[in-house]
């Protein structure tokens, strides 16, 4: 099965595209997340992508391009961790259509396999049940909350947390292939 997203990196030409899906997603996002949201965050998001401890993906779709989605690993800890931290969010109208599995899949791929993480973790808050329930389907398994983790939107906000192992992927990836052969 052909898959309907691709995945990259973002692009400095990414720019009007980008903060016109954030525009029109305010209500899919809120309270959420706070993506990028004018000229000089998004700049500063693309600059982010050289710096080792952070991977930026969009997700696009792969008939016409267009961005409906991204996935952002971030402090990436090497060594004797191999850890990063999971963030990601879809653009309307594409959010609550699969989309995200696909993009995320594809990501979890990357990170395993050519990044050599070993876990990935995804902080979400308690009442985000289409996150939670993404989260689930991929396999990820709840360890906790963290109280007052992050602050969005200028408050403090709880958050569970989601966490995923190669070794836990591998047989899913493993599966996923007899179920197409």
């Amino acid at each position: 099965m052909k898959s309907r997203v691709r995945i990259r990196p973002p692009r400095a030409r990414d720019e009007t595209e980008f903060l016109e899906a954030v525009e029109r997603s305010r209500a899919v996002h809120h309270p959420w997340v706070q993506p990028p949201a004018d000229s000089r965050s998004f700049r500063a998001y693309v600059a982010a992508a050289r710096h080792p401890s952070f991977i930026p993906y969009v997700l696009c779709l792969t008939d016409g391009g267009d961005i409906a989605g991204v996935v952002n690993a971030s402090e990436i800890v090497r060594g004797i961790f191999q850890n990063a931290y999971l963030g990601f969010y879809a653009f309307a109208p594409w959010a609550g259509r699969g989309l995200m599995s696909e993009g995320l899949s594809l990501v979890l791929r990357e990170l395993f396999r050519k990044e050599g993480l070993h876990r990935v973790e995804a902080n979400i808050q308690p009442g985000n049940l289409s996150s939670k329930a993404l989260a689930r389907r991929l396999g990820f398994r709840k360890e906790g909350l963290s109280p007052r983790y992050l602050k969005i939107g200028g408050r403090w906000r709880d958050h569970e947390r989601w966490a995923l192992l190669a070794e836990e992927w591998k047989p899913r990836l493993a599966a996923r292939r007899r179920a197409t052969s």
